[in-house]
Parts: structure tokens; C-alpha cells; sequence
């Protein structure tokens, strides 16, 4: 979503004392998906839609909250392409014969099958 669109539909919410009031769960989605989306600096976020930190701290918090609590449901899907396979025993190829994980401190780990990433993770969670 643009930005000024944004700006907008907020601009609705303001109170006559300049803050943002009773806004609703479906609005709070767009913001903090805004905010996920940007890519500059949180100042330039706040400029760009208008409002100051102060105006936005709180219903940022809010949403986060929201969303990891999953009020805004699993959202869009976002497909992964994989380049390349790795070989299947019996020297097969398959779209998801396996996968690799990239540590921060550069260690890889992989897996030839998907099912022991799987217990991995859980075992890791």
C-alpha cells in the first residue's frame, strides 16, 4: 500500500488534540504491514505517512501485539523458488529433495530430507 494512502485513512482517526483514536483491528493490519514493508529508517517511515513517533509508538506496539497473538490471520502467501536440487538416493533429483540452513556465524547445516529439518526444528524450539 502507497503510503499517502495510508496517511489518509489515518488522518480519519485523529482526535482534535492530534492523536490517533479507536482504530479498528483491520486498520492496525495496514499499519504494521507498512511498517514490516519498509525498508528506510523509522523516522522516514514516520514522515512519510505524516505522523510523529509519539503519534505511532503505541499503535505499533498495539499490532505487533495483535499480530503475534494471530488476530490478522496467516496472511498472504508467499512462495519460495528453489534453485537447483539436491541428489535423492538413487541419484534422483526432486524439487525438495532436501535443504540447507545458514547459520549468522556462517555454519551451514543440511539435511537430505526434509522430515529431518523438521524434527530439528522442533527438537531446536
Amino acid at each position: 500500500m502507497d503510503n499517502n494512502i495510508l496517511k489518509k485513512k489515518l488522518s480519519t482517526y485523529l482526535s482534535p488534540k492530534g492523536q490517533l483514536r479507536n482504530l479498528g483491528d483491520d486498520m492496525l493490519f495496514e499499519v504494521v504491514t507498512a511498517w514490516e514493508n519498509w525498508s528506510g529508517t523509522s523516522a522516514e517511515f514516520y514522515r512519510s505517512i505524516g505522523f510523529s513517533k509519539q503519534q505511532l509508538a503505541s499503535l505499533l506496539g498495539k499490532a505487533k501485539k495483535l499480530k503475534r497473538e494471530g488476530r490478522f490471520g496467516a496472511g498472504e502467501f508467499k512462495a519460495v523458488a528453489i534453485e537447483g536440487s539436491l541428489p535423492v538416493s538413487g541419484g534422483d533429483t526432486g524439487p525438495c529433495a532436501g535443504a540447507e540452513v545458514v547459520w549468522t556465524n556462517g555454519r551451514v547445516i543440511r539435511f537430505s530430507q526434509i522430515d529431518l529439518l523438521l524434527d530439528f526444528l522442533k527438537k531446536s524450539a
